[in-house]
This record gives structure tokens, C-alpha cells and sequence, in this order.
């Protein structure tokens, strides 16, 4: 497992300098039998019964974003400000695709940039897709 990455700036001693994602996939398979498909005058058929399998599929994702920082306030320079302008740019990307996804008047005909950052390329279906969303 990667270890999270942080650098000293100007604001902050230990300035988290990524976006985290934890992803936890969870399937469960629930097995029932049913009643069997032959013929009533076959006594073997209609003693065959079929088995059922019902998979239910689920995606968690555990998302902790880094946050802003204006560039004069943090003094960063070199690898730090490449990291605060990425940092800004992923965040800038998930409030557009958030914009153009809660307009319900623009929904379906503004286009939803999802793949500008791979923040929001990964969180595709979570935000827009048919899944259930809750952001604390």
C-alpha cells in the first residue's frame, strides 16, 4: 500500500500533497433453489430442481481530498508548487463536474468533463453513474 505524502509549506508543517482513495469492492452471492423446468410426466424432471444464483455487487469509495492552497499564501516553489497546481487543478475539475451534473436544467445537454483529472475519472459512476453518493 502506498504511503500518503506530505510536504511542509508556508501554511502548514505537514501539508498533504495528494488526493487519497481507498476503493473497497464487496460481492455477495446468495444461492436458493427453485422449482425444476421439465415436464409433469417425467417424475425425474419434475424432482430436478434448478439453482438460483443472485450476485449483488458493491463499490465503496473511501475518498480524502487535499485541500487548496493559493500559491502566494503558501510560498511553495519548485516540486511543492507543481504538487499545490495539481492539487488545485483535480479540485477545480470535480467542482465543474459537480456544477454541470447538479444543473437540472443543464443536465443532459452541457457536456460533464470527467475526463480532465483522474480524480474524477475515478469517481465516474459515483457522481454521476447509478450510484448512491454521500460526501461528508
Amino acid at each position: 500500500m502506498m504511503r500518503r505524502v506530505t510536504g511542509a509549506t508556508a501554511m502548514n508543517a505537514e501539508s498533504s500533497r495528494s488526493h487519497a482513495i481507498f476503493t473497497v469492492l464487496v460481492e455477495q452471492s446468495m444461492t436458493s433453489l427453485g422449482a425444476g423446468g421439465g415436464s409433469d410426466d417425467d417424475a425425474a424432471a419434475s424432482a430436478a430442481q434448478r439453482v438460483d444464483i443472485e450476485i449483488k455487487r458493491s463499490k465503496f469509495h473511501f475518498v480524502d481530498l487535499a485541500g487548496s492552497e493559493r500559491q502566494k499564501r503558501s510560498l511553495a516553489v519548485g516540486k511543492r508548487l507543481k504538487e499545490g497546481i495539481n492539487i488545485n487543478q483535480g479540485l477545480f475539475v470535480l467542482g465543474n463536474v459537480i456544477l454541470a451534473l447538479g444543473d437540472p436544467i443543464k443536465l443532459g445537454k452541457m457536456f460533464v468533463p470527467y475526463r480532465d483529472s483522474k480524480l474524477t475519472r475515478l469517481l465516474k459512476g459515483s457522481l454521476g453513474g447509478n450510484h448512491k453518493t454521500l460526501m461528508i
